[in-house]
């Protein structure tokens, strides 16, 4: 499909963040996006087009039974070059959100393509500094204007970007997670391991229940017992047991995140022994309090690695790892960084240029 383009005048473009690394998280966009739509047969009129607001009808599905789905990923500057991590998985990604909320495919290897060629009009949008990236947001959402709750017969997808700098305000810091046994984010059978957009409404409202006891992030457990540990709100959840690094396995509730399969194969790297096996509230619980947990961090597209200093579980705040990094969290986010970044060597390919 051609794509065509539509660019912004260069005396009328945007003035850049002079320290992207003080800018709040996704609240800047570049000059340029893409976009293309659906008709119910194909996928037509390919756009790369100044960034604008969408123009929808008040009627379209999206707004009243949230059929949409959305990816996350990063760009990054390795000099004069573009670097993307493995951008191929969330496009896989999104098309199994997309068969789950009843959506049309998109074409794998034209969603980089289309990727590639907005990033090489925007590419002095992708920072320079350590610790700072190009976020890009590819989203599909239902537009054709019917009030009736079925798949709709029209699309649009887009793409936009953001240059940001650490997703938590404390940086590489650790984080104080609440673990909610009173709400739950998604239940097997559900839409839990697809990116949709209800998924995160939903979350909402234990977070402000995190925010009142100076918590950032919630951990969700399973939807039944309220006992087994799954997921964090924007991240996969490791724990490590002495020499076992352990994570919820992806059974239905559980987005699976790139980020997650890149620590699973680095931890076999290191020599460790990951595992993906059910784990309890209870068990984290007395592993922190005997010593045997070690540490627990997070991991994801916006975080990459996030050190997690302190659970918060039915009124009571437990202290991981002396509230300090710990070892394996560092060495993870230091190889994840520089293999990302081109500093480091790559040894699986994960790395992808925009050329």
């Amino acid at each position: 499909m051609k794509i065509d383009i539509d660019l912004v005048p260069k005396d009328q473009r945007k003035e850049k963040p002079t320290d992207v690394l003080e800018v709040p998280f996704g609240t800047v966009f570049s000059d340029h996006m893409f976009s293309m739509r659906h008709d119910g047969t194909s996928w037509k009129d390919a756009r790369i087009h100044p960034y604008s607001p969408l123009s929808l009808e008040p009627a379209a599905l999206c707004l009243h039974y949230g059929q949409g789905i959305f990816e996350g990923l990063k760009a990054y500057r390795r000099g004069e070059k573009v670097l993307l991590f493995r951008p191929e998985m969330n496009f896989q990604r999104l098309n199994a959100s997309a068969e789950r909320m009843v959506m049309p495919f998109i074409d794998v290897d034209f969603a980089l393509h289309s990727l590639k060629e907005l990033l090489k009009i925007d590419s002095d949008w992708v920072p320079e500094v350590l610790g700072s990236s190009l976020y890009i947001r590819p989203t599909m959402i239902a537009t054709e204007p019917k009030l009736g709750v079925r798949p709709s017969s029209e699309y649009l997808y887009y793409v936009i970007l953001s240059p940001v700098g650490p997703y938590f305000k404390e940086g590489f810091a650790p984080v104080k997670i609440y673990v909610s046994d009173k709400y739950v984010r998604a239940v097997k059978g559900g839409t839990g391991a697809a990116k949709a957009v209800g998924n995160y409404a939903a979350s909402l409202l234990a977070g402000t229940d995190a925010t009142k006891v100076g918590y950032s992030q919630v951990l969700w457990l399973d939807a039944l017992e309220r006992k087994w540990i799954e997921e964090v709100g924007t991240m996969n959840l490791f724990v490590r047991f002495d020499d076992e690094v352990v994570t919820p396995p992806l059974s239905g509730s559980i987005l699976p995140g790139i980020t997650r399969a890149s620590v699973l194969t680095l931890v076999k790297d290191y020599g460790l022994t990951p595992k993906e096996r059910m784990v309890s509230i209870d068990e984290v619980i007395e592993g922190i309090s005997s010593g045997k947990v070690k540490e627990i961090f997070g991991c994801g597209t916006a975080a990459i690695i996030a050190p997690v200093g302190s659970l918060w579980y039915k009124g009571i705040p437990y202290e991981v790892s002396n509230g300090q990094t710990g070892e394996l969290t560092q060495k993870l986010f230091d190889d994840l960084i520089g293999i990302q970044s081109g500093e480091r060597e790559d040894p699986h390919g994960w790395v992808v240029p925009v050329e």
